[in-house]
């Protein structure tokens, strides 16, 4: 079936329009669901053509959906399987927490933290627990009123929507997200705007030049219709330098998943493994036991504020 992608763009990081085809479109439907836009999202394979930059070799996907098509389908997106998830979460961002605390600049007479795309407000939560001013912003509107039922402050829309006073935050944070993002430069620079003066960013994502994702080639699980940009510590530290960030470090980072959960991300590419690791999880009592998983094709970069 032919599918008709309506945006045509150029590089997020160096405006060049010269590129090199890396992985063929395998998306068969002619408008995008909102569900496969979820977090959880199983739908692992399904793309629009990906790219490489010919001059910095940052890879997206281009042609795509248009970005208002894209941003409308993360502000209506439920996702009640990531409220399933939330232990595995958990453990994940209490993890997170101690690095960039450590960073912080001990003359600092403030703890107010930003988590963009905090979804139902894990990460906010847990550093409000920890003595933080906490702050989130989401896109979901069904997420953003998940946490705020659960009494955090989190604000629905987008960085440049909720018109957040310059130079606030002594740490924003952004988990899972920037490779979702339409624009991520200037998403970058609504956080370089809200940042205080040394304060930090703590970016975590997918790096496409890992060499689990070198390895997989075109069934590496993570080029996926919602994942728009796919960057390495190289391009994505190439672009905070350029927005007024120093690069402080970057190191591979997995995270903690349920047992049963892990079972349904290996179902699109081998059912009978699926079948016979939800049997054994199941039988063992198994299933709500987190686990950390880490094949180093994920990131997070620390970086602080010029």
């Amino acid at each position: 079936m032919s599918v008709t992608l309506s945006e045509d763009i150029a590089c997020n990081l160096c405006g060049s329009r010269e590129s090199q085809l890396l992985y063929l479109s395998s998306l068969t439907h002619s408008t995008p669901d909102a569900s496969d836009f979820r977090c959880t999202s199983a739908a692992y394979g399904v793309h629009p053509p990906i790219v490489r930059c010919r001059k910095c070799h940052l890879v997206y996907a281009n042609p795509r959906w248009d970005s208002s098509v894209v941003r409308e389908s993360y502000s209506v997106v439920e996702d009640p399987t990531y409220v399933e998830e939330r232990e595995g979460r958990v453990l994940t961002f209490s993890r997170n927490l101690k690095p960039f605390e450590d960073l912080i600049a001990r003359n600092s007479h403030t703890r107010r933290l930003l988590d963009v795309g905090c979804h139902i407000g894990v990460m906010v939560e847990l550093a409000k627990e920890r003595g933080w001013d906490a702050w989130g912003v989401e896109p979901s509107t069904w997420a953003a009123e998940q946490a705020r039922a659960n009494g955090l402050h989190v604000l629905t829309g987008t960085l440049a929507d909720v018109g957040l006073e310059e130079n606030y935050f002594d740490v924003v944070t952004m988990w899972d997200v920037i490779e979702h993002l339409t624009d991520p430069a200037a998403e970058i620079r609504q956080i370089q705007r809200v940042l205080k003066p040394g304060g930090i960013f703590v970016v975590h994502t997918i790096d496409i030049e890992s060499l689990f994702a070198r390895l997989m080639g075109p069934r590496w699980p993570w080029l996926m219709e919602m994942h728009l940009y796919y960057f390495s510590p190289r391009t994505l530290g190439k672009m905070l330098e350029q927005t007024g960030f120093e690069v402080i470090r970057s190191n591979a980072q997995g995270r903690f998943l349920r047992l049963g959960y892990f079972a349904t991300r290996v179902e699109p590419y081998s059912k009978p493994l699926y079948h016979a690791l939800d049997t054994v999880f199941a039988r063992l009592n198994l299933c709500s036991v987190a686990v950390p998983v880490n094949f180093g094709d994920l990131f997070t970069l620390y970086a602080r504020k010029r």
